[in-house]
């Protein structure tokens, strides 16, 4: 292949790259004007957790917001955070076709997995902060609430909307990508950088790092922060179970 062929297959695949590119940010904006029409909908969706939490505990409370601007602003990340949600998937097929026809059949059989399981350990991951994380680290701080007759100064939760939605997206992006533990340690272990040895000898370290990683990226509260470290745990078990049978099917075909 001569060098004016090279640089012709090099340049196509920048364009195709570009391409795929253009695609994804045009359905990625698509998909955002949409949420943003239902922006209103969506932050009743997020904010439910707390109206519950508040109504189980028999209170009166409001989400205030003190910028002109912050709820708009707020609605706009709402749209954007949805939409980045939603079209996810459809950047990894994007991905996915820019990589595929480099790929050998076997290469494409192994990787087709991994596709399938990211989105959905992420939606898995935002479930478990939505359902069970929210409510619980909710009712942890309204616990600290006082009535006041100690000192005649009553202490009451009196959360703004922007502070409020950040957190549970936050938290959302935070479990979504955490989730994504045993993706990352199997293709670690299909490429021959780890094996099941290397996981278990360091599983103490491990547990170390994960409590860290959970303080770092959740409030500073033992809820989330527990909330997110025990599914960490669970998750890297479950990937030294997926390396090991990894492992065997290598050595099969070897």
């Amino acid at each position: 292949m001569t060098k004016s062929e090279n640089e012709g297959g090099f340049v196509s695949h920048l364009t195709e790259l570009r391409t795929r590119l253009i695609h994804s940010f045009i359905f990625l904006f698509i998909f955002f004007i949409v949420c943003y029409f239902f922006s209103e909908n969506l932050y009743a969706f997020l904010v439910e957790p707390y109206a519950s939490a508040v109504k189980e505990n028999g209170l009166e409370r409001r989400l205030i917001f003190t910028a002109l601007q912050e709820t708009f602003l707020t609605y706009i990340k709402i749209a954007f955070f949805t939409a980045f949600f939603v079209t996810c998937p459809f950047i990894l097929i994007q991905i996915w076709k820019f990589i595929a026809p480099g790929l050998y059949k076997h290469e494409k059989i192994a990787i087709i997995p991994y596709l399938v399981l990211t989105p959905i350990l992420f939606f898995l991951g935002g479930l478990l902060v939505y359902y069970l994380i929210m409510p619980l680290a909710i009712n942890f701080f309204l616990s600290f609430e006082s009535s006041g007759l100690s000192n005649g100064l009553p202490i009451q939760l009196e959360a703004k909307v922007n502070e409020y939605l950040s957190l549970v997206m936050k938290l959302i992006f935070a479990f979504g990508i955490s989730f994504q533990l045993p993706v990352v340690l199997s293709l670690l272990a299909r490429i021959g950088l780890i094996d099941a040895k290397f996981l278990r000898d360091r599983r103490k370290y491990v547990i170390v790092m994960i409590f860290a990683t959970a303080a770092i990226l959740t409030p500073p509260d033992p809820i989330t922060q527990i909330g997110l470290a025990i599914p960490l745990l669970i998750l890297y078990e479950l990937s030294i179970f997926s390396v090991n049978i990894i492992e065997k099917k290598n050595k099969k075909d070897a």
